[in-house]
């Protein structure tokens, strides 16, 4: 264990919260790496491909829960797969889109907690504001090995596209298809190159995505999992900042 059972046990819990919540924890492992100082280019496809797993077990447990919305996804996939290959294929320094990111997160926040406690009324998607969306959010994740569901949710949340696990499940489904254009991307230009150890960080991804969905789907009523989410986005922005 090259870098010390904390950062495994990190590795972990991330993939218990994040999934909780329909993410695939790219932002948290991104963060504990850059802790733990693992090499930069082994950063992006190590988060990647964790991403695959949580997210696919999590999309997997709210789709048998019936929360799964097919015409809800697509308008924010269409171009968000392409985009995400491209994004992944291009190397630019990200700072500045992390710095609006995280801005933009601590207002999605904000305003997610301040209609915590009214009705989850639905309406109908945008469709062209979708589709920019979805291809904003491919290029962005791919870019910097994210699969773009920090980003996706509190948008679901603010336009009342989705229910609270309405859009852990879209979001689940999302991160996953993005997160395998992203590593199509890396691969394409021969730089898929995760850490030695990606195996043992896989298992404890699968691990910690049965419970944390599992607590989400189950568990967890819509109040509990909205305040879950504003706190998994307030460390994604955290991590945005400051690393």
């Amino acid at each position: 264990m090259e870098y010390g059972i904390i950062f495994y046990v990190l590795i972990f819990i991330t993939a218990v919260l994040y999934s909780s919540v329909g993410h695939g924890g790219a932002s948290g492992y991104l963060a504990i790496m850059a802790l733990f100082a693992v090499s930069p280019e082994n950063m992006r496809a190590s988060a990647l491909i964790l991403n695959l797993f949580v997210a696919g077990i999590s999309f997997y447990t709210y789709y048998k829960g019936g929360f799964f919305k097919l015409k809800l996804l697509l308008p924010f996939v269409i171009f968000s797969i392409p985009m995400s290959f491209l994004g992944a294929r291009l190397e630019i320094n990200p700072n500045t889109y992390k710095i609006i990111l995280g801005i933009f997160l601590l207002i999605a926040v904000g305003r997610m907690l301040f209609n915590a406690n009214k009705p989850e009324i639905t309406r109908a998607v945008n469709i062209p504001f979708a589709l920019a969306i979805g291809a904003f959010l491919g290029f962005f994740s791919g870019m910097i090995g994210i699969g773009g569901g920090i980003i996706l949710s509190p948008v679901l949340l603010m336009f009342r596209w989705a229910t609270i696990k309405e859009t852990a499940a879209i979001s689940a489904i999302f991160i996953f298809l993005n997160s395998a254009a992203g590593l199509s991307g890396l691969a394409s230009k021969g730089i898929l190159n995760p850490v030695p150890e990606i195996y043992l960080l896989i298992a404890l991804g699968i691990a910690g995505s049965l419970i944390g969905s599992h607590l989400g789907r189950v568990k967890l009523t819509s109040l509990k999992l909205t305040y879950l989410l504003a706190a998994v986005l307030l460390f994604a922005s955290f991590k945005l900042f400051y690393f």
